[in-house]
């Protein structure tokens, strides 16, 4: 049986997987945006508060902008090493430069405010805009992949420097009678796989190795702003990081191998 590697406050890396399935942040006096619920342990003296404290306002103002998500967000700030995880979900940093990435708003941990994020026109999904640091989850280790490009939704993490997808829908799925009968009863030989998000242009798609979703923790809502989940007429509800620049040239993922 081998030896566990114990780690200390000395001993954990800076910014860096400690494992494939976590992830160290170092606060020097800074701080993070962090998901609700990816902290498991700390070093150090680091305060967690919520989203709309007073004394955060400015910050919030500058890199905080989807009141959907608000409830489910905290900022950390202090001194010392935040451990970050996902229920043993591969983790991986990323560097965006100069850049536009939308992710699925469940597989977004945490962010460093020198990014901005924004909420999507796409349900589900959450956009981050500038240069940092960003640390995200997936179901699997992550695929980069160039447009045109139909991806399974199950599949899809999120997509940089490139327009947002649209629906795909299986043409001889959609038309007929045995179409009727299919999208009335579910019954009639599907495949399963009648409907994707298709890309178009210049970017890169970012896909999890599964096709089961994270299950996502649930959010809060804006109640009366239209056009969102809960308003009138909206809608239910390791080693280096990789670079994503603005053309997305030299992205590389990045696996701690």
């Amino acid at each position: 049986m081998s030896t566990p590697v114990v780690f200390d406050p000395m001993t954990l890396p800076s910014d860096d997987n400690v494992n494939s399935y976590t992830f160290c942040v170092e606060l020097k006096g800074s701080r993070w945006f962090l998901q609700k619920g990816k902290m498991i342990a700390y070093y150090g003296q680091i305060s967690f508060d919520g989203i709309g404290h007073g004394r955060f306002e400015r910050l919030v103002r500058s890199s905080f902008h989807s009141p959907l998500h608000a409830s489910d967000w905290v900022v950390a700030e202090g001194s010392g090493k935040m451990l970050l995880a996902d229920r043993a979900f591969d983790v991986n940093s990323f560097d965006l430069d100069d850049g536009n990435l939308t992710i699925r708003s469940g597989n977004l941990l945490a962010y460093e405010p020198s990014l901005a994020l924004k909420q999507s026109i796409v349900p589900g999904f959450v956009t981050l805009i500038g240069t940092g640091k960003f640390v995200a989850a997936s179901n699997g280790p992550v695929v980069f992949m160039e447009p045109p490009l139909r991806v399974d939704p199950q599949a899809l993490v999120g997509w940089a420097d490139c327009p947002s997808p649209c629906h795909h829908y299986d043409h001889g799925y959609m038309t007929g009678v045995m179409g009727g009968i299919r999208s009335l009863t579910g019954i009639g030989g599907t495949s399963g796989e009648e409907h994707q998000f298709e890309f178009v242009g210049a970017g890169t798609v970012l896909m999890q190795s599964s096709e089961a979703l994270m299950a996502e923790q649930a959010t809060g809502f804006v109640p009366n702003e239209p056009g969102v989940p809960g308003g009138p007429g909206g809608g239910g509800q390791h080693g280096s990081s990789p670079r994503m620049p603005g053309q997305l040239g030299d992205l590389q993922r990045r696996f701690g191998l």
